[in-house]
């Protein structure tokens, strides 16, 4: 039975205004990705319009599901993300499975990947061992996770400072790409690929997969929805103008790179922005590059450590999770428990061996931990979830037409259906280019039912 917002109880305070929202997300979208990834995507396809057309594709593919989600968010401005719209709109078990999916591996391991890449890049100025990285990655999980626990606003100013940081470093390696010498219009050639449409469609999902994967993060400020002021006007408006600022600094940035090392010359690199860098500022330019990766995985790890405790406290105060993870710090009002434990979590898998096996299960090998697979596991599963959440949108409109709406989808119903078509066409994909990647993904979630059996035995 649906419910109405009102319903919804919490102790935590809303103290976040839209500013604070749209740094979240910004923050937490900006990691290391699009220093990395463009050259993954000029490797998949070929020719400068069809490497933008790919971020361009994946950037309208996000703002489509930002522009369904924010009506969601808007009518249940609560705590834990889509685990209340799909709790009211599917039931008990998609919501707890969706939390489930992203305590257990979705955010967990992405913050260990982003901490073990910020790790990493603090070897540029200094060798470190591999036990070092680690160390290192577990010592910033824990600065944070204890920041977080000191309180919402302290996390908040914190990561404003990162975001203001980071859009700053990232705005003025693509000035400098089209300003200072080194790159050249002639460098966007060749402008088109020379393969055909049904030539295209696999090596296009799969840079889909990675477009998609650095665009992750648009959603992230619904998972402080309790925390939001006047959310029914702020968490759709932050949702949607952070989806845009994102879309337009990485559609520059890749243009920007591709200005100074040429299609080709991107495929081929490991550190794109590094060594686009390299051409327009010398030696300098690597200095500075590493230095906008270090904001940027740590203000991202950051977001996620803030937002993501939220989940597993939600589900708690509904009764379908351990109860401690429901328990605020008497003074600063934070889940302390569901931080802390998510921070153990997070060090834990920095800690996996190069090879991760489970007898009967899967085996995962990686030169850090989950890293290469990470992508896959959660655009994977994340996708499977914003698809249930877009149809929310359709469903609750049938279902419950007298909620208030404070903010409606624009497009609908074009707008959730068209995300919900492309999110079935890439979880397929996914499955058809990497199917065991996939399996993992999947049975990751389904790991989950045990759990929500568990709790459901009290007839919660």
């Amino acid at each position: 039975m649906t419910s109405s917002p009102a319903t919804n109880t919490t102790d935590l305070k809303r103290q976040l205004g839209l500013f604070d929202a749209i740094m979240i997300n910004v923050g937490t979208t900006i990691a290391s990705a699009i220093f990395i990834v463009p050259a993954t995507v000029a490797a998949a396809v070929h020719g400068s319009v069809l490497i933008t057309a790919v971020w361009v594709i994946g950037g309208m593919v996000s703002l489509l599901g930002a522009l369904s989600i924010a009506e969601l968010a808007a009518m249940y401005p609560e705590a834990g993300g889509q685990y209340p719209y799909l709790r009211e709109s599917y039931g008990k078990m998609s919501a707890f499975l969706y939390g489930w999916a992203n305590f257990s591996v979705i955010n967990t391991a992405s913050i260990a990947a982003i901490s073990v890449a910020f790790a990493r890049y603090i070897g540029f100025f200094t060798p470190l061992s591999e036990t070092a990285i680690r160390g290192i990655a577990i010592l910033a999980i824990a600065g944070l996770t204890v920041l977080n626990c000191r309180g919402v606003r302290l996390g908040a100013t914190t990561q404003n400072i990162f975001t203001i940081l980071k859009m700053g470093a990232l705005f003025a390696l693509i000035v400098a790409s089209f300003i200072l010498p080194g790159g050249s219009a002639a460098n966007l050639q060749p402008f088109s690929s020379t393969e055909g449409f049904s030539q295209l469609i696999k090596p296009f999902g799969v840079a889909m997969v990675a477009v998609l994967w650095a665009y992750d993060g648009w959603i992230e400020t619904t998972y402080v929805g309790s925390e939001i002021m006047a959310p029914g006007r702020n968490l759709p408006r932050s949702i949607i103008l952070s989806t845009l600022i994102v879309i337009a600094l990485y559609t520059l940035a890749s243009i920007a790179y591709m200005y100074v090392l040429s299609p080709s010359g991107m495929a081929g690199s490991a550190l794109v922005a590094s060594d686009a860098a390299k051409v327009t500022m010398g030696s300098l330019g690597a200095t500075f590059v590493v230095v906008a990766i270090l904001i940027s995985t740590l203000g991202a790890s950051h977001g996620i450590i803030m937002t993501a405790a939220r989940i597993p406290y939600a589900m708690a105060r509904q009764g379908v999770f351990l109860q401690s993870q429901g328990q605020l710090h008497p003074r600063y009002a934070t889940p302390v428990v569901a931080l802390v434990t998510q921070g153990v979590i997070a060090s834990a898998l920095t800690l996996v061996p190069k090879c991760l096996s489970i007898p009967g299960l899967f085996s995962i090998c990686s030169a850090s931990p989950l890293y290469d697979q990470l992508a896959t596991y959660v655009v994977f599963a994340q996708f499977v979830f914003y698809a249930l959440s877009a149809g929310a949108v359709l469903r609750l409109r049938r279902k419950a037409p007298e909620i208030p709406r404070p903010y409606r989808t624009w497009g609908y119903p074009l707008t959730p259906i068209i995300f919900i078509a492309f999110a079935i066409w890439l979880v397929l994909n996914t499955i058809v280019a990497t199917p065991k990647d996939s399996a993992i993904g999947a049975g990751l979630i389904l790991l989950g039912l045990p759990g929500y059996f568990y709790w459901k035995r009290d007839g919660r």
